[in-house]
């Protein structure tokens, strides 16, 4: 597609996602500039519906880093295929060994982990590094100098560059701060849980048999509950999977009955729904 803003705000509607002018902006100028976007912001507010919207705006792979504590450079890059390599030198072991590494320290060897994948692709993916703030301050010090030259060496086959810079979305949590280093490089968006009528439009596009007026109240009490000291607050996620819930129930009307009835549908501690329970009575109040 031609890379304007009004092709992103396009793009962006034809997929269903609500957004706003900063947002596409960004996005566009992450595109045009070639830049890693850093998106930040709680979780659930959909930094990593973004990744998936640019990869269908864009008509290409979306291929997904997850990071957790622990992962390493090898599991994020690429590794050896070592059966194979063992099935291989165990078929050919009279052969002579400066010939036989040539085969297994090959392409044909090697496992693409989404690092790789995404600088090999024959044409520009969308590369999505979720939960950076998740990793180790080692793995982001290594993503640095990927980002920097979208190259990778592997020494039995020397320097692999992109072939198409992929667009690259990394998503935060804020669990940690993370590097000046890492922020320099990349475009900055902070996504933070829409407001009543952003999430009622959103609820109207993803949900479209819920009763209109119901979709008001929806949204305004998961406001209600994101206000409270949770310890994991409703995600845009789970406010569609409850919309859903109360339109297979045949529920017309948001009382504390029905509350009660699917709050486990969004939250998922005994603490958080303790804590709702004020905001519940209080629906049993305005329907007298």
């Amino acid at each position: 597609m031609e890379v304007t803003v009004e092709a992103v705000r396009a793009g962006m509607a034809a997929a269903r996602y609500v957004t706003n002018p900063r947002v596409e902006t960004v996005v566009f100028l992450a595109l045009v500039l070639e830049k890693p976007l850093l998106v930040e912001g709680p979780a659930g507010a959909g930094k990593t519906e973004l990744a998936k919207v640019l990869a269908s705006m864009l008509g290409t792979e979306l291929i997904r880093l997850q990071c957790y504590e622990g992962l390493d450079a090898a599991h994020a890059l690429y590794e050896w295929n070592y059966q194979k390599q063992l099935m291989r030198l165990q078929a050919d072991r009279d052969a002579a060994w400066d010939e036989l590494k040539g085969h297994i320290f090959s392409r044909e060897y090697l496992l693409e982990r989404p690092l790789l994948r995404a600088i090999s692709a024959p044409r520009r993916a969308v590369l999505l590094i979720d939960e950076v703030d998740k990793a180790d301050e080692e793995l982001e010090a290594f993503l640095l100098e990927v980002l920097a030259e979208y190259q990778v060496t592997v020494p039995e086959l020397g320097t692999l560059t992109a072939r198409e810079r992929p667009v690259v979305i990394l998503t935060s949590n804020q669990r940690r701060e993370l590097s000046e280093a890492l922020r320099r490089r990349c475009l900055h968006l902070h996504l933070d849980f829409p407001g009543v009528e952003k999430e009622r439009e959103i609820i109207g596009l993803k949900v479209p048999d819920l009763d209109e007026a119901l979709r008001t109240r929806v949204a305004e009490f998961v406001a209600q509950l994101r206000r409270l000291d949770l310890k994991k607050a409703p995600s845009i996620a789970e406010t569609l999977d409850w919309a859903r819930a109360l339109v297979a129930l045949g529920i017309r009307e948001l009382d504390a009955e029905a509350v009660r009835s699917t709050l486990a549908v969004l939250l998922k501690h005994d603490d958080d729904v303790r804590k709702a329970e004020p905001k519940i009575a209080a629906l049993k109040r305005e329907r007298r």
